[in-house]
């Protein structure tokens, strides 16, 4: 009956990994993440069952603090991008998730099995794999979203988390295991109650902080889709424009060829040549999206940046809403990190172009030498600001709605933002 405590209690540690997988922010990819972890938890499974066999669980049920929990936060501060208190916070929410379901069926067990450990693995086994499989369904996808939108009010969230944390480490197990100590009991199952309604109380202003962060998110984007018109609008202005001022650069130019002029004259259709592509703005035939591409082809020339478009989609019907978000968000970060680097180190590239069934999106920017973002993360940035750290996460929800991907990383001085699109996603979002 002993081998089967020991097994629900090494059931339970492995799940306190799993718990913390589904909700920190990692600084690596998905799968060099999952190996690191893989490899780490066998480490420490490896030496808890060491101080399982020398020790015994008396001493092993006491010492998890320094044998299971604190390496668990060494290893995970290492791997995750936030390093301050949503940091602390997701850890103490997996492991103080853990340590409750571990009290309760230990309760259960005590009350109903008569300590004979079945059904304290029955319960474990059913428990966690529930509460995780709910955390990935309600809560992991809302959860990861604030830690991006939220950049206030963690340092208190943290603490109350925190403080029960350690409340219930001290109720449960010490001076002994609690089962051992009945006139506790009543403390143990109101701290357990607290700890439900101290939760309930952090996510609920976590979910106020949430929706306010949706609506200034949906403000974003009716203010960038009115953008894309009163670009289109200014683009078919400057077009007439052109067409009105057509005759006089004829005239110009004939005059300039009479004259035998030919030099000033190459010089002239030149000048024109640059002037009808920002004005008329061929860069493609969708009439959305290449506002977007000369609203911002035109600012980044105002910044003397060096810019080149390489966009090759041609009349077809595309989803012109999500690429102008994808596009207009892009250049907008491409643009903020341009304007901090010096006259003559601002290049900036775009590629659109069909590979098989994707359209791949590529935004390629100088960016600062001291920052570094690896391929398959999302930049982490402690800079305030209203709008501030948006534009990537409206990249991503764009290209998701398109059954798409996007990462980011730095390469060679340049920061590169690519995304990839499904092509059969174009006509079930036009539909």
């Amino acid at each position: 009956m002993v081998l089967l405590r020991d097994l629900s209690i090494f059931w339970a540690m492995f799940h306190v990994y799993f718990l913390f997988i589904m909700l920190f922010r990692s600084r690596f990819t998905p799968r060099k993440t999952v190996l690191a972890a893989g490899i780490g938890m066998g480490i420490l499974m490896g030496l808890n069952v060491a101080a399982l066999v020398i020790y015994g669980m008396e001493v092993l049920a006491k010492a998890f603090l320094f044998t299971c929990s604190i390496p668990s936060f060494i290893f995970f501060y290492v791997m995750s991008a936030d390093k301050k208190f949503r940091f602390l916070l997701t850890f103490c929410l997996a492991d103080t998730i853990c340590l409750w379901i571990m009290a309760v069926t230990n309760l259960l067990d005590y009350y109903f099995g008569g300590e004979q450990y079945i059904l304290l693995l029955i319960s474990r086994l059913i428990a966690y794999p529930l509460v995780e499989y709910l955390i990935w369904r309600y809560l992991r996808k809302p959860y990861l979203e604030l830690q991006n939108a939220v950049k206030k009010g963690w340092g208190i969230f943290a603490g109350m988390t925190m403080l029960y944390y350690l409340l219930l480490v001290v109720a449960v197990q010490f001076p002994t295991n609690i089962i051992e100590r009945p006139e506790d009991m009543f403390l143990c199952i109101l701290i357990l109650i607290l700890m439900l309604f101290n939760y309930a109380t952090i996510f609920s202003a976590l979910y106020r902080q949430l929706l306010l962060y949706r609506k200034q998110q949906a403000e974003r984007v009716w203010q960038e889709q009115k953008n894309t018109l009163e670009a289109q609008l200014s683009s078919q202005q400057q077009i007439r424009k052109m067409k009105h001022d057509m005759k006089g650069y004829v005239a110009t130019l004939s005059g300039l060829l009479a004259a035998e002029k030919i030099k000033e004259a190459q010089e002239y259709l030149k000048g024109v040549e640059i002037e009808a592509a920002t004005l008329l703005g061929q860069f493609c035939a969708n009439p959305y999206l290449n506002a977007v591409l000369v609203h911002y082809f035109q600012k980044l020339q105002e910044l003397e940046a060096d810019c080149r478009m390489d966009i090759q989609v041609g009349e077809e019907e595309l989803p012109y809403m999500e690429l102008c978000q994808i596009m207009s968000n892009g250049l907008e970060n491409a643009y903020d990190a341009l304007k901090e680097l010096e006259a003559g180190n601002r290049e900036v590239s775009v590629q659109m172009k069909y590979r098989r069934d994707y359209l791949l999106i590529r935004i390629r920017n100088r960016c600062k030498d001291n920052l570094h973002v690896e391929k398959g993360t999302m930049p982490v940035t402690e800079k305030e600001g209203h709008d501030h750290g948006f534009g990537l996460m409206t990249v991503q929800e764009a290209a998701e709605r398109l059954d798409g991907e996007m990462f980011c990383y730095t390469e060679n001085g340049n920061f590169v933002l690519d995304v990839m699109l499904s092509c059969h996603s174009f006509q079930k979002s036009l539909a």
